[in-house]
């Protein structure tokens, strides 16, 4: 009998990338009114993700899914002036997968052959897996949606943004409903049922001089075992959204560090996971693909001690920039040093 691993690898490459592309971009309510304004949209970022592996579909098919940590630290802003008739233009210029982004939207609301000014502003890092392209084009989409006085919903957005990016984070649905999100096909695979737990995260860069290009990666290889470990992970972090424990969220990011760990190994991840023993904090999350991780705290278990020990224990790893914020969906004051 074939494993789930053989069943899925058996597909092959050409079969997957099939099955990642999302149908065509025609679905929007074309808009009433024919005056247009400039529009706005922003975004905050996330902090990788809670768990990321490949889950079983309603339908019994595997596919590659995340739960995401949202992040209020760092967010993209969009702004859109739309033009009856002319280019299409984006500044800063290379962001072309937002360009793409305004183009898809323009033409799911019924404007093709409109152009307009794309103007973006971010403070989302380059390449550590915070969703700098994701928030960009996020933005992007409901700034276009605005200037013509609509807003879209979730699940035309995320088709949108996997047009546009080929892979997203799920940072359309908002910090209030956590979801298992097909990354690659713009699908969300389960509605969690609340917010994530709140957590208290202390946060680092697990690479020093810069990151990696993570919409380059391919998807992780994973065994037939651990393949079949995401299944009491997600039981589990269904429980924790239930009871809003964030004790079992911890377990879930931990045990989803340490799958990632065995394809993607990240500089100092075992040494944080021993500082996490030690400070008593309940977890280790990552950007899976990404570079940045993060101590997770029980917001109730005194964390402000916790991570005043836990900054001294990267310190010591060589890690001496680190910053803190909470998942709440009420953002909390934040702090970077």
């Amino acid at each position: 009998m074939q494993t789930a691993a053989q069943r899925f690898d058996r597909r092959g490459a050409a079969a997957e990338h099939a099955r990642a592309v999302p149908a065509p971009v025609i679905f929007a309510p074309a808009p009433t009114p024919e005056a247009c304004r400039a529009g706005h949209g922003e975004v905050y970022a996330h902090h990788g993700e809670i768990v990321q592996g490949l889950f079983y579909s309603s339908d019994g098919q595997l596919e590659h899914g995340l739960v995401t940590l949202p992040c209020a630290l760092f967010r993209a802003r969009a702004r859109f002036r739309p033009l009856r008739s002319g280019p299409l233009t984006v500044e800063p210029g290379d962001r072309t997968r937002a360009r793409t982004a305004a183009r898809l939207t323009l033409d799911a609301l019924g404007r093709t052959g409109w152009g307009g000014a794309l103007r973006l502003e971010s403070t989302v890092p380059l390449c550590w897996g915070c969703g700098s392209s994701t928030t960009d084009v996020l933005a992007t989409i409901r700034a276009v949606a605005d200037a013509f006085g609509v807003v879209l919903e979730p699940g035309w957005i995320a088709r949108i943004s996997v047009a546009a990016e080929a892979a997203s984070d799920s940072l359309m649905y908002g910090p209030e409903r956590a979801v298992l999100f097909a990354q690659r096909r713009g699908t969300r695979l389960l509605d969690l049922g609340g917010p994530l737990p709140a957590v208290r995260v202390l946060g680092f860069n697990t690479e020093l001089d810069g990151g990696v290009e993570t919409l380059a990666l391919p998807p992780m290889p994973y065994s037939a075992w651990e393949i079949e470990a995401f299944r009491p992970m997600l039981g589990l972090l269904r429980r924790a959204v239930e009871r809003q424990d964030p004790r079992l969220l911890g377990r879930v990011a931990t045990a989803s560090t340490l799958v990632t760990q065995r394809h993607r190994p990240k500089r100092g991840i075992p040494e944080a996971l021993r500082l996490a023993r030690e400070v008593g904090a309940v977890g280790v999350q990552v950007a899976h693909s990404g570079t940045v991780a993060g101590l997770l705290f029980d917001p109730a278990d005194d964390p402000a001690g916790r991570i005043v020990h836990a900054r001294a224990g990267l310190a010591r790893l060589g890690l001496t920039r680190a910053w803190e914020f909470s998942n709440e969906v009420v953002p909390q004051p934040e702090r970077v040093s």
